[in-house]
């Protein structure tokens, strides 16, 4: 076994293998102020969310925010808190384990899979830890971000990068840019919104929210808005919708700074007062039900459009661990991996009995 920077990182007698490394943003390790004011911090603090001068965007967050945003953010996390804790972290969980169930019936390698948060617990470093724990040398990295977006899925590589500098022998490296326009994807959410028409008719109004974005990012470069209304005419076309009978939006806005629009609570509003009765709401940037869903849509914009005149509103949830979200997920592995597993060259014990005549200690 060879041993470096501080950590055991390879055994000749045990076959490498492939890791899936699942990432999402995080959660709070419970609905309270103080633990809203970690999280918080970790998250608001990272440069890729919030892009702006660091001395003065620290100054601001510690001497303003942090101490006022904890106490409002745990109100909204008790709302939605079960009695296994975060929905997040629960959903991500069983994500994981349905996933471990579909890729041990493939007839391939064994694939290890970890699930690793951007902000909180479990974190990426301890994932990936114990992914190399298990001698994985061929790693995919797969943010459940189903659209690509600097402050996301960057921030997830930045995060991977703290770790991986540390290491000595690096794995081959693959990561899920985006799934936006994945057809299975775009048939899971499609499924979604028809089994809701079933349970409930169709609305006059099919609402696409997602999560926002300030527009200075999208000026700069950023694609999500572009891959957020792909996404929404993708959905569009699979439902075959009429022009008049949907539109994209984007909620969760912070800060006073312009962001994309339009407003989800605002178009909501707007909704109400015109006359538009009933209203159904997906948030396909979400691959879990979380605060922003649970919280922001089921209760906050179910309220602003029924005060300002709407009659029905529902949110139709994330995919979470459907079976057509988790075939949807398993194909994009399968795809990322391809060329990954073949038939070894020779056994562990021959390929360690060649180390050990070469001087290697195990």
């Amino acid at each position: 076994m060879v041993r470096y920077c501080g950590v055991t990182n390879f055994n000749h007698a045990r076959p490498g293998t492939a890791g899936v490394l699942l990432t999402n943003l995080g959660t709070p390790t419970a609905p309270t102020r103080a633990a809203l004011k970690k999280y918080l911090g970790e998250f608001l603090l990272d440069p890729r969310v919030i892009e702006a001068p660091r001395l003065l965007w620290w100054l601001i967050l510690n001497g303003i925010i942090l101490q006022v945003r904890p106490q409002k953010s745990a109100r909204g996390y008790r709302e939605i808190w079960t009695d296994e804790g975060s929905p997040l972290l629960n959903t991500a969980r069983q994500q994981l384990e349905a996933l471990r169930a579909r890729l041990q019936g493939d007839d391939t390698t064994e694939i290890q899979l970890e699930l690793g948060m951007r902000y909180g617990s479990p974190s990426i470093r301890t994932a990936l830890e114990s992914l190399r724990r298990n001698n994985v040398q061929k790693l995919l990295v797969f943010p459940l971000y189903p659209q690509y977006s600097a402050a996301t899925t960057a921030s997830t590589f930045d995060a991977l990068a703290a770790v991986l500098k540390t290491w000595r022998w690096l794995p081959e490296l693959r990561m899920v840019r985006n799934y936006h326009d994945n057809p299975a994807y775009i048939s899971a959410l499609a499924e979604s919104v028809r089994e809701r028409w079933q349970a409930a008719g169709r609305p006059d109004k099919l609402l696409i929210s997602f999560h926002g974005l300030p527009r200075h990012y999208f000026l700069a470069g950023d694609p999500y808005f572009c891959e957020c209304h792909k996404t929404a005419r993708l959905l569009s076309e699979q439902l075959e919708l009429e022009q008049d009978s949907w539109e994209v939006s984007f909620q969760s806005r912070f800060g006073p700074r312009e962001w994309l629009k339009p407003y989800t609570d605002k178009l909501l509003q707007k909704w109400g007062k015109a006359g538009v009765e009933h209203v159904q709401v997906i948030c396909p940037g979400f691959s879990a039900d979380c605060l922003e869903t649970l919280e922001e849509i089921q209760v906050q914009n179910r309220h602003f459009f029924l005060s300002a005149g709407g009659r029905k509103f529902s949110y139709i949830p994330a995919l979470n661990d459907t079976p057509a979200h988790i075939a949807a997920l398993h194909g994009i592995i399968r795809e990322h991996t391809q060329g990954w597993f073949g038939k070894p060259d020779d056994s562990p014990q021959q390929r360690q009995a060649r180390a050990q005549a070469r001087g290697a200690q195990a």
